[in-house]
């Protein structure tokens, strides 16, 4: 298998063309998905014991498995929360995948290692947290959120011995990331959320605390505030609640996973203000600062506290901490052992580009949604749920039920002409279905916002 041969040559080279032809191509097609049986039928069997060599395999991911899938950066795929890679930094996982590093250790991965940390030193400085706070690449917020939270629970315990078996509870909002449920059910942890979508404010964090009974409040470890919450964008109360966990010694995550790009546009820096007070947070560079996916980011106000609770130990291992090899090893602070080097593309964007013109791309985003935002205001036919935040619009078609937004999204996803899925918010008490914009892509234009609106008159 290892062999070089002239069809691996010869491969090597259709992979190339496929990839530069990929990375300049400003507009790509607009994939959909078929189903298993459809698929099977096209491609047959490929997992064989022969094999079905690796023009035939190629031939099938660019002319059939390619077209059943969305591309992330498509200039009006607005659903979700999208991305949009830079090419340099698409260009550059291939060198990373191709480098063939582990980026677990300094030992075996110190020059890459030390790449990533010139970008997590950047990220770090956008918080405003503390000398000495730090963090490492992750596969994205979900691990970072789970690694934020095994710390967390790990330090709270260290404090107090009879904690040791003890259940913690955590609180976060209604409008959190669906990653924090699932995380607390991973480390068999209690989650309380407090009953609001809007901004989670300092004083409805205190007001369910006191209401709590005393053995809850014994078992509480951690807050959980979110900045730019994926549904509507909304950032919390960070200094508030920030200041209320550092003066009760509870344990303070922001989940920036979305928003947290937005620490590097200038119009919008201010209202992240007391993410400083933090200990830990998490970012996605693999959404709003232009990576491909995998790339997400947790980072400590207290390294050590990570440390103690993620290093793993090993007879096989022990020579990654002799003093010949000492130095930063991502593996000790997350809980992942084995991982690539993935905040290498980032490094590589960052370095070529500079981090200004990552600010104006971000602000684009920011700029896309206002501009959406009038263009509903002006609609007849449209309405703001309310007003964007970040690069998020929440807005309803007058007179449509829910069926009428998913024929809608079905509709232009089927054409090939957009994806844009529908959402739930809570108005008067009761959630309706209505319909959202998150902007990420630079290269989306307001006509490309024009023409999705108008097909919302038919």
């Amino acid at each position: 298998m290892h062999e070089i041969d002239l069809n691996l040559i010869e491969m090597t080279l259709d992979v190339m063309k496929f990839a530069i032809g990929r990375i300049t191509d400003t507009d790509p097609v607009l994939g959909k998905p078929k189903t298993e049986k459809e698929l099977k039928s096209l491609v047959g069997d490929t997992v064989t014991p022969k094999g079905i060599g690796g023009e035939t395999a190629f031939k099938l991911f660019r002319d059939v498995l390619i077209k059943a899938s969305i591309p992330i950066d498509h200039p009006r795929h607005l659903a979700f929360v999208p991305a949009s890679p830079t090419r340099s930094a698409v260009m550059f996982d291939l060198v990373t995948s191709a480098a063939s590093v582990h980026g677990a250790f300094w030992l075996e991965g110190a020059g890459c290692i030390f790449a990533e940390n010139e970008a997590m030193r950047w990220l770090v400085s956008l918080t405003g947290l503390p000398e000495g706070s730090f963090g490492v690449f992750t596969s994205g917020g979900t691990e970072a959120n789970l690694s934020a939270m095994v710390t967390a629970r790990e330090a709270w315990r260290a404090r107090d011995e009879s904690r040791a078996t003890t259940r913690g509870i955590i609180i976060t909002s209604a409008g959190a990331h669906s990653s924090v449920k699932a995380m607390a059910k991973v480390i068999d942890c209690d989650i309380e959320r407090v009953d609001t979508e809007e901004r989670f404010e300092r004083e409805m964090l205190e007001a369910h605390i006191a209401a709590m009974p005393a053995q809850d409040r014994n078992r509480l470890f951690a807050v959980v505030a979110t900045a730019g919450t994926t549904n509507a964008g909304v950032i919390d109360d960070l200094k508030g609640i920030g200041s209320y966990c550092r003066d009760n010694e509870i344990w303070f995550h922001v989940d920036a996973a979305y928003g947290g790009g937005a620490l590097a546009a200038p119009s919008v820096r201010h209202l992240f203000n007391g993410i400083e007070l933090a200990d830990s947070v998490t970012i996605d560079p693999h959404k709003w600062l232009f990576s491909p996916y995998d790339c997400g980011a947790v980072i400590y106000r207290e390294p050590e506290l990570a440390k103690d609770a993620h290093s793993q130990g090993g007879s096989y291992l022990d020579i990654f901490y002799d003093e010949g090899y000492k130095g930063f090893n991502p593996a000790d602070y997350q809980i992942q052992l084995t991982r690539r080097v993935r905040g290498l593309p980032l490094w590589f964007s960052l370095a070529m580009h500079g981090t200004d013109r990552y600010a104006k791309a971000i602000e684009r985003g920011i700029e896309l949604a206002k501009i959406a935002g009038r263009l509903i205001d002006e609609d007849p036919y449209l309405e703001l749920v309310r007003k964007p935040s970040l690069s998020c619009v929440l807005f309803r078609r007058v007179g449509w039920k829910p069926e009428d937004y998913t024929h809608w999204t079905i509709k232009n996803h089927d054409a090939g002409f957009a994806l844009v899925a529908p959402t739930k918010w809570r108005t008067n008490g009761e959630h309706e279905t209505v319909a959202r914009f998150c902007f990420i892509n630079p290269d989306t234009t307001t006509r490309d916002i024009e023409d999705i609106l108008l097909t919302m008159r038919t």
